[in-house]
């Protein structure tokens, strides 16, 4: 059994991955109130994944964790206003910025491993210089900036223990990548940077995983085999016409020319075609109940039904706008409803929601999809189960 701990959790999408993974959490911490009373909800319905959870309500900054003993997993999504491209773009002069506190967590748990999540926003040339201060401060927690010290003087000094090959004192090889959740097998297209550390004394030889789902996949599924349609059983009368920007592409599929295929991306009609309509369900459907109001303006038309969604977006001030909408084949649009952003999230369909509709998917959109979680955190763990055998037999 692994133990982790929870920063930043939300409504709790990378932690519900990480315990389908098999972490088990000592601590998960959210200052949020509607996201903590998400998580009580489903700890106190018993879910499989949460009920073992402990919550706490507050700052991370104001937690004990000397308390907590040894950990194996430090995981967490600071919060990413700082960096977003739909932000005010302040980076690490705003007193959002999370990072630093993160890198503080691990100085104090000292896990043997850690994963945090960030919007791609942060691997921009404007922040270049503060992610390499980031990727250091991570890679050598203990040295800390003092307090007569600036951040580029406190870089320095971190580029300099780095290039002097010292080996003392707390350290981890730490790498970082965008990841798209559609190549995963999220019905979702959603950049996401991951920041991954090991413990030196771990001796991780990791990499992130391999995609799995691509578009040409997708693209042959529906337009070579048409498998695609058959599955979901649409007449040719309801069917988009083929996308004129991919007529290469397929013309290519068709002629055999694919180096890589995999499986096909998972859309929007993948994830939600088995829901009855919000408008007309006569069954009740965990958090799916119709929100009206949705409208197409510029740059927010919606999702299309047969291709991976938009990222799903917490929204200005918490408001979520026409991101957030499904668009049908004929144009038409409406919101999604919580239990259909879920979906587009991978959270199991047990797993409940509270709150508002906008604060729900403020929520779902500030998650991690469970499902491109659970593969990570799945190879973090056997990487550190097989650092622990290696402890054994030594």
């Amino acid at each position: 059994m692994m133990n982790s701990i929870e920063l930043f959790a939300g409504v709790g999408g990378l932690a519900t991955g990480l315990a389908e993974a098999g972490f088990t959490h000592d601590a998960v911490i959210e200052w949020d109130d509607v996201a903590c009373e998400t998580i009580r909800f489903n700890k106190q319905r018993g879910h499989p994944l949460v009920c073992d959870w402990r919550v706490i309500e507050g700052d991370v900054r104001e937690m004990d964790y000397k308390s907590l003993g040894e950990i194996a997993l430090v995981a967490g999504g600071p919060p990413c206003q700082p960096f977003s491209i739909g932000g005010k773009h302040k980076g690490r002069e705003d007193n959002r910025d999370m990072l630093p506190v993160a890198v503080d967590i691990v100085r104090q748990t000292r896990p043997r491993a850690f994963v945090f999540e960030n919007v791609k926003g942060l691997t921009r040339a404007k922040y270049e210089t503060y992610l390499d201060y980031v990727l250091l401060r991570l890679s050598y927690p203990e040295i800390m900036r003092k307090d007569d010290e600036n951040v580029n003087e406190h870089l320095d000094r971190l580029e300099q223990h780095k290039t002097d090959g010292s080996i003392e004192g707390l350290s981890y090889n730490v790498i970082f990548r965008v990841l798209n959740a559609a190549d995963y097998g999220v019905p979702q297209h959603r950049h996401r940077v991951f920041i991954v550390g090991f413990r030196n004394d771990v001796g991780a030889d990791w990499h992130f995983p391999r995609p799995t789902h691509t578009e040409d996949a997708l693209l042959y599924d529906q337009w070579v085999t048409g498998e695609y349609w058959e599955r979901h059983e649409v007449p040719r009368g309801d069917r988009p016409a083929i996308p004129k920007r991919k007529l290469r592409a397929i013309e290519k599929l068709k002629s055999g020319i694919a180096e890589f295929m995999g499986k096909p991306w998972q859309t929007v009609r993948d994830a939600i075609g088995d829901l009855p309509d919000p408008r007309e369900c006569d069954i009740e459907y965990l958090n799916h109940e119709y929100n009206d109001g949705a409208r197409i303006y510029p740059g927010h038309t919606g999702s299309p039904l047969d291709k991976p969604s938009k990222a799903l977006k917490a929204g200005v001030h918490g408001v979520p706008g026409g991101e957030n909408m499904l668009r049908r084949v004929d144009g038409s649009v409406r919101y999604f409803t919580v239990r259909e952003a879920a979906r587009i999230q991978t959270f199991p369909d047990d797993y409940a929601f509270v709150g508002a509709w906008s604060r729900s998917m403020r929520g779902l959109g500030n998650a991690v999809p469970v499902k491109l979680a659970s593969i990570i955190g799945q190879s973090i763990a056997q990487r550190l189960a097989g650092d622990q055998l290696r402890r054994t037999a030594a």
